[in-house]
């Protein structure tokens, strides 16, 4: 877009929503029409940004579905990746995001209606050791009381990154962020039933572009009820651990021939503390 208001990086650095805008950017956020402001500021001011971002390592972003993010593209600065439940959780709403019936409520659904729908599209056992990695058996109670729970963690980091807001009571809304977790199946047919798809196999694109599956997830586990004390963590390979231990467990994995060369889904990390 051809900046209107801005005549150099100066002009940008000077506006008193730079501060703001520039640190929701670097932890990550998601900077879509909704934010009225914030989306105005960086459509007037991306020509000066992006070269300003690029001496970072980062490009800031802005796709035809209408949000702005940035994405590094070196290592010049640190890099997270969503978590497991992060992963599905949001490719499950994305396929709600699709749905005209979704539309037809304002992007509005209820956060049950969610779980649900991502334990239909996966299938109930498979969500539940999808999200219980660690044990082959465990008790049904206890299995589903932490679905919940990490099904809840994930909305809540997913709206600290911009893909959903957290409504009153038992809603939420969903935002144009979410369209960023259909990029690798774009070019595959109807983006909804391609997505589908990849949640129904449980296969999360991390990194460079490998897959992670359920099945993978029980690969290497002991036996038994209870997991031994010493049980190494499951890890990714080297080239995709961040400096970061706020994104929960991670299970390892096999590349896929099919999924390898999907883009990589990542965030930058340009600052040092945890996010909540």
């Amino acid at each position: 877009m051809t900046d209107t208001r801005y005549l150099a990086l100066g002009d940008v650095v000077a506006d008193e929503l730079f501060p703001d805008v520039d640190l929701a950017l670097r932890r990550g956020r998601h900077v879509d029409r909704e934010d009225d402001l914030w989306y105005s500021f960086l459509s007037d001011a991306q020509a000066h940004l992006e070269a300003f971002y690029r001496r970072f390592g980062c490009e800031l972003m802005h796709p035809a579905d209408g949000y702005f993010y940035l994405l590094p593209t070196s290592d010049r600065l640190g890099r997270r990746h969503l978590s497991v439940p992060e992963m599905l959780v949001g490719q499950a709403l994305t396929l709600l995001y699709l749905d005209p019936a979704t539309l037809q409520h304002g992007g509005v659904i209820k956060r049950a209606d969610a779980l649900s729908h991502l334990a239909a599209v996966m299938g109930g056992d498979a969500l539940t050791r999808t999200f219980n990695p660690k044990r082959k058996r465990v008790d049904e109670r206890v299995a589903q009381e932490t679905v919940r729970s990490k099904f809840a963690e994930a909305l809540r980091r997913l709206a600290a990154l911009g893909f959903v807001e957290l409504l009153e009571g038992e809603s939420l809304r969903l935002r144009a962020g979410l369209l960023r977790f259909a990029e690798p199946v774009r070019g595959r047919g109807s983006p909804a039933e391609a997505l589908e798809r990849l949640v129904a196999r449980g296969e999360l694109v991390l990194g460079d572009g490998g897959d992670i599956t359920d099945g993978d997830a029980d690969e290497g586990e002991p036996d038994g009820e209870a997991e031994p004390e010493d049980a190494p963590e499951p890890e990714l390979p080297a080239q995709d651990l961040s400096d970061f231990e706020d994104f929960g467990e991670t299970p390892s994995f096999e590349p896929t021939p099919e999924l390898k060369q999907l883009p990589e889904f990542e965030m930058p990390d340009f600052e040092s503390e945890d996010e909540a």
